[in-house]
């Protein structure tokens, strides 16, 4: 993780990207990104014709926030503090570049009916089973609190399907730093037993701007 205000360290959660990729990812996501198509059954998925990046997460972890400050457009995906705002899969793109991203229905806790939050979590995993353009899943794990029993269920699934993941903590302004390095250090011992796992973690703030560079360098090497 960069340097911060509230740290005044480096935190050992990921090397620092090439310059090559930080400076391809200032570009990539420095062009005007919008909303392609909010996507509630598989029937209507557009065409696996490009590159995608899912972001995946439990409600409220801050999926929104964050692909916001990816792009630096604030109002691009719809935030609330009402857990499972997000009801469908959300696809962004931009022009010239050949890429999807994903926004997916936060799973676990949602203010929603059973049988609707079950149809979300249906969605979410037909998608990550079967999409064959599917780069990477990001997911987010609110830095606050942790991996939790439901965000191991989504990782042991993806570890099935063997599909590339990798944990993105979000919220890191909030935890103090001696909190902060727990939860990387157990992040760290747990995805070592995920095959499918990438072995980096991204320690970011929306908030503060913190490692949304690193995330967008990791993005740009993956799919340009």
């Amino acid at each position: 993780m960069a340097s911060s205000d509230k740290t005044g360290s480096d935190l050992p959660c990921s090397k620092a990207p090439d310059p090559v990729w930080l400076a391809a990812g200032d570009r990539l996501f420095g062009r005007p990104w919008e909303f392609i198509r909010g996507v509630p059954s598989l029937e209507i998925l557009p065409e696996a014709d490009r590159p995608e990046i899912a972001f995946a997460g439990r409600s409220n972890v801050g999926k929104s926030s964050l692909i916001n400050a990816l792009v630096g457009q604030n109002g691009l995906a719809r935030t609330s503090n009402t857990p499972g705002r997000t009801q469908e899969l959300n696809f962004f793109a931009t022009a010239d570049v050949a890429l999807y991203l994903v926004d997916m229905p936060g799973y676990g806790f949602a203010q929603a009916p059973k049988e609707k939050v079950k149809a979300w979590t249906e969605l979410v995993r037909d998608y990550l089973r079967g999409r064959p353009t599917l780069k990477r899943v990001f997911v987010l794990i609110d830095s606050r609190h942790g991996l939790k029993p439901i965000d191991r269920e989504i990782m042991a699934m993806l570890d099935e399907a063997a599909v590339s993941y990798q944990i993105v903590l979000t919220k890191a302004d909030k935890p103090n730093l001696s909190q902060l390095r727990s939860v990387i250090a157990a992040t760290h011992s747990t995805i070592a037993s995920h095959p499918a796992a990438y072995p980096e973690i991204i320690v970011t703030s929306a908030a503060k701007g913190e490692d949304i560079d690193v995330l967008r360098a990791t993005i740009a090497e993956l799919c340009l």
